[in-house]
């Protein structure tokens, strides 16, 4: 199959640049190129095998793309160009596809790059389906052993719980010598709540064989820890809250003191003495008297030592508004009440003399208050 190549030259001067189109119709004129190209028009200007005729344009017909179920190529083209309705411009031969006019082929190219970018699409949504799904299956075995892992952890650190608390009971200090085992991220939490639960267990444990009077005691001491707990150093916490601490401090004139706080019961039919102690009493005019001090469920008594403990003043608990004590070291508290005449007294005769008692003070009119709330007294 010769083929012969037509040089046209476009200058004399052999430039690149230079396009003279004089000269170039003149040598196509000459050279019978253009009674070529209208030999050729006038018949089957396109011919190509059938196979590279498939091969590109295969993606234009349904029957043909990826691949055709027919006898030949032959009989594949003949399909998908009578889905085109291109027959009257088409002839085939034993070997090669005959297409008379360029229209029929711009037509089925321009088919084919609509097709070829849907194809691409369809290609890039499958890749990235594909990539896509390859994320997920790693981020699944990811989370599957990070679950796995996790549930691991969460089993041992209750294991480990539960081995070093198994026998708490049997502990002469109820596992309080007993560390806790460090748990994982996702169980500080739950670490905070089994502690809270262990430690209002073991609270329990140690309230539950205490009198009514222990327990009443208890009950001040977590009222006065939660009112001064950071505002003062010494709360006297340590040590047992006694309460009526006149006939301890005065035991010389603890008989007229006793005398006189029961004919005050007797009158005001107070059920008990929650407070009682020796006190420097401040007054409006800046000077200080020694005097008691009784506190009931019911009262509040300022009273006299050096009268046999007269009474002097006499206030309902119910006008008591709130107390105010000083962050120091010193004994100084103020009652606060509803006439605005509040009572400002320093406690003093402690014995020992460093002992705090502004604390159990504090704890046990918060306690009272508390239990009448609850009660629906107050």
């Amino acid at each position: 199959e010769p083929y012969y190549v037509r040089c046209i030259k476009p200058n004399d001067v052999k430039s690149p640049l230079l396009f003279e189109s004089e000269r170039c119709r003149h040598q196509v004129e000459y050279l019978g190129l253009l009674e070529n190209v209208r030999v050729r028009r006038a018949g089957f200007a396109y011919r190509q095998t059938y196979p590279r005729f498939l091969q590109r344009y295969k993606m234009i017909s349904e029957f043909t793309w990826p691949n055709h179920d027919l006898p030949s190529d032959k009989d594949a083209i003949k399909k998908l160009l009578q889905g085109c309705r291109f027959d009257h411009d088409v002839a085939y031969g034993k070997t090669k596809i005959f297409i008379r006019t360029p229209r029929t082929l711009f037509s089925l190219e321009e088919q084919r790059a609509e097709m070829v970018q849907r194809i691409v699409i369809f290609l890039q949504k499958v890749w990235r389906g594909t990539l896509a799904r390859m994320r997920y299956r790693r981020m699944r075995a990811a989370l599957i052993i990070l679950r796995a892992y996790r549930r691991y952890k969460v089993k041992s650190y209750i294991r480990e719980v539960n081995r070093r608390f198994k026998n708490v009971r049997s502990m002469k200090d109820h596992g309080r010598h007993v560390k806790w085992p460090t748990p994982p991220k996702v169980l500080r939490r739950f670490e905070d709540a089994m502690k809270s639960i262990y430690n209002r267990w073991w609270a329990w444990t140690k309230i539950k064989g205490l009198s009514p009077e222990e327990t009443l005691q208890v009950r001040a001491k977590v009222a006065s820890l939660e009112a001064l707990k950071g505002q003062r150093a010494d709360l006297g916490l340590q040590r047992a809250w006694e309460g009526n601490y006149v006939k301890r401090d005065s035991p010389d004139t603890a008989s007229s003191f006793t005398l006189v706080s029961s004919e005050l019961q007797r009158k005001d039919k107070f059920m008990r003495v929650l407070f009682s102690c020796n006190v420097r009493k401040i007054n409006r005019f800046h000077k200080a008297e020694d005097r008691a001090l009784l506190i009931t469920d019911r009262h509040l008594y300022k009273m006299d030592p050096l009268r046999q403990y007269k009474p002097m003043k006499n206030i309902p608990l119910y006008n008591v508004t709130g107390l105010s004590v000083s962050p120091g070291k010193d004994q100084l508290i103020v009652f606060h009440t509803k006439d605005s005449r509040d009572l400002v007294v320093c406690l003093q005769g402690m014995v020992p003399a460093n002992e705090s008692r502004i604390g159990e003070l504090v704890g046990t009119l918060l306690s009272h208050f508390k239990r009448l709330a609850i009660m629906g007294k107050w």
